[in-house]
């Protein structure tokens, strides 16, 4: 079976080898290229290149069309990002300085025309041309309710958000919803097959769940509504949201959720039971300082609580540059290993 079939019977609960093991490395690009982080993701055929390289090298099942999140808001207007060659790219000129320019703040009438996207979409041919039948090719979406933080700051979104004029905070949402779902059309002709929708606001991590209900659920069904939800994966950054999940499934019918390593995997996969995919994610922050030996031992533990009754992943979050190489070998190795269901 491909990967991509993997995934498939994963999420459908059918017979398959092994789970599925995603490994997200974003960062490693350049590292893995030689060259320097501007160079690397300024040119979208090396960011594919680097991700073909390393799905050669370490053998897990997915690849990343994604550059990085501040790529969303150069499409937006961003004119200037802050490359560093040991961590991600950052936003380093908001869009949106004040509450006034929220009225002149405009979404392209086709983002694809737009020169930013000339990037992820070389990035996406080569990706969909070498492994487009066989492999998940990720791609990472903002939800429209977290899109201002990286326009705006997140604390002057924060300020809007629960205190700010509701008219100019919903005439602002009413914007970064008609990107996010130009955002994801693109991405999906494109060739991407598997959408992570990244809305931290949909955990009760940050917004009580009356907010949650009231205001981001509802900008959530209208995110996702054009298309459908059979390639979305929910994910709430590395924030915990067990208490949620039934409502995405009821509100959204998400039936993918990317499980933060805060929360409780056994109770998260309780309640998604047989309905979806349960996403067990390791806390690769720790990775950095774990031995090769505790990185196998947290591995086991995760695929032992997930993968009972089948519709189980196991994942990575971001995959910090500075986590040592002998760390990821021993993961996928591991997770390899106590993976087979065979």
């Amino acid at each position: 079976m491909t990967p991509l079939q993997i995934l498939d019977a994963a999420i459908n609960g059918t017979p398959a080898p092994r789970i599925p093991i995603f490994c997200n490395l974003l960062d490693q690009g350049a590292r893995e290229l030689g060259i320097a982080s501007k160079e690397y993701f300024n040119n979208g055929t090396k960011v594919a290149e680097a991700q073909l390289r390393m799905l050669n090298r370490y053998g897990h099942d997915n690849v990343w069309s994604l550059h990085y999140v501040g790529k969303e808001a150069e499409l937006l207007g961003c004119q200037s990002v802050l490359f560093a060659d040991d961590g991600p790219p950052n936003v380093a000129d908001f869009v949106i300085k004040t509450w006034d320019d929220i009225a002149k703040f405009e979404i392209p009438a086709d983002i694809t025309q737009h020169p930013a996207w000339e990037t992820v979409a070389d990035c996406l041919t080569l990706l969909r041309r070498e492994v487009g039948n066989t492999h998940p090719i990720c791609a990472y979406v903002t939800a429209s309710t977290t899109l201002p933080a990286i326009l705006m700051g997140m604390d002057k979104w924060m300020e809007l958000l629960l205190m700010g004029p509701a008219d100019l905070r919903d005439a602002l949402l009413r914007k970064c919803n008609q990107f996010v779902k130009q955002n994801i059309t693109a991405l999906s002709a494109a060739g991407a097959n598997v959408l992570i929708y990244s809305s931290p606001f949909g955990s009760t991590y940050f917004v009580n769940k009356k907010i949650l209900q009231s205001l981001i659920m509802p900008w959530m069904q209208q995110d996702l509504q054009p298309g459908g939800v059979h390639d979305v994966v929910y994910y709430c950054g590395m924030a915990p949201f067990n208490d949620v999940i039934d409502d995405v499934f009821e509100q959204l019918q998400i039936k993918c959720h990317y499980i933060s390593p805060l929360a409780d995997l056994a109770v998260a996969k309780r309640i998604i039971h047989r309905r979806g995919l349960t996403c067990g994610v390791i806390d690769d922050i720790k990775m950095i300082n774990w031995s090769a030996d505790e990185t196998r031992a947290e591995v086991k533990r995760i695929i032992d609580i997930g993968k009972t009754e089948g519709h189980f992943l196991f994942g990575t979050g971001v995959m910090p540059m500075a986590i040592p190489e002998t760390n990821i070998k021993a993961m996928l190795d591991a997770a390899f290993e106590y993976g087979a269901l065979a």
